[in-house]
């Protein structure tokens, strides 16, 4: 436990230049005297940390310091090839050479054991450097002009500040400043159809923290499913939210967004998914359903 804290002390002196012991005490929920214990376990191990008294005082590492890789244990090097090998999956040669260097510095075997590849079936890897190319993106903090479906379908250019790449409920998601909106969005990566990074700089801010989908309604929605779409049901629903009844079936309550995109979902299960709560939804299913049949009945 010590260990990993002192490593975490000197990344975060590292990363913020400087701190002092209140601050750091508050972080990793310690004592300040702890803090001052760790300090000087930290020098002893050779680390040139110190401390300056003082209004502007606090504790410091020596300018130019670099992280020795004796600072990290064989689990914390082995996590950091791990991370390394799981974003390999854009093919990037830079990433590859950076994992190989760094095997030999830790000299630890990057065990091939993880391979990810987020592009669609049949998609020849195009998400893929749609995903390499906003990542250099946000790490550069450069401006990208991309082409979006948003999800009333239409289709048009935007300028956005890509601020991070999130994954969530099996999708990736690009969360970043729209110029044209004046205000945070979030994209799905599948939605952008052509992107350009332009050669124009932003300066570096933070997504806030707020509701994933703003000004959207989330309600409790109950499905019952037959015995035979166990393979959809795990596919889409965590098992939290599923039960099994006597006869087989499932049912699922899970929180969703009520809107278009949820009557859509709905109609992706055909005939095999029954509405139980909220009943009102089986009426606006009906009808779009209807809608869909008048529109092929011909």
């Amino acid at each position: 436990m010590q260990e990993s804290r002192l490593f975490k002390i000197v990344y975060h002196l590292l990363d913020k230049g400087q701190a002092t012991a209140p601050e750091l005490a508050e972080k990793f929920e310690v004592s300040v005297r702890t803090i001052y214990r760790d300090v000087d376990a930290l020098s002893d191990a050779g680390i040139p940390v110190y401390t300056e008294s003082g209004r502007n005082g606090g504790i410091r590492l020596l300018h130019n310091f670099v992280l020795d890789k004796a600072v990290l244990s064989e689990e914390e090097k082995q996590e950091i090839l791990t991370a390394l090998q799981s974003t390999g999956f854009t093919k990037n040669s830079s990433d590859s050479q950076t994992l190989q260097k760094l095997s030999a510095i830790f000299q630890l075997r990057s065990e091939n054991w993880l391979e990810v590849d987020f592009s669609r079936w049949g998609n020849k890897g195009t998400d893929n450097e749609k995903f390499e190319l906003l990542k250099s993106a946000v790490m550069q903090q450069k401006c990208v002009k991309i082409t979006y479906a948003n999800s009333c379908g239409t289709i048009r250019e935007r300028i956005v500040h890509p601020l991070k790449l999130s994954y969530k409920s099996m999708a990736w998601y690009l969360k970043a400043y729209c110029t044209d909106k004046q205000d945070y969005r979030i994209f799905k990566l599948t939605r952008i159809m052509d992107l350009e990074v332009l050669p124009n700089s932003f300066p570096k801010n933070t997504f806030p923290k707020f509701d994933e989908i703003p000004n959207s309604t989330y309600n409790t929605i109950v499905l019952r499913f037959p015995q035979n779409m166990a393979y959809r049901v795990f596919d889409e629903f965590d098992k939290t939210q599923v039960s099994q009844k006597d006869n087989g079936d499932f049912i699922v309550s899970v929180q969703m967004p009520e809107d278009e995109w949820l009557i859509g979902y709905l109609l992706s299960f055909g005939t095999q998914a029954d509405i139980i709560e909220p009943a009102y939804l089986k009426d606006i299913v009906a009808e779009q359903a209807k809608k869909i049949y008048e529109k092929y009945k011909s």
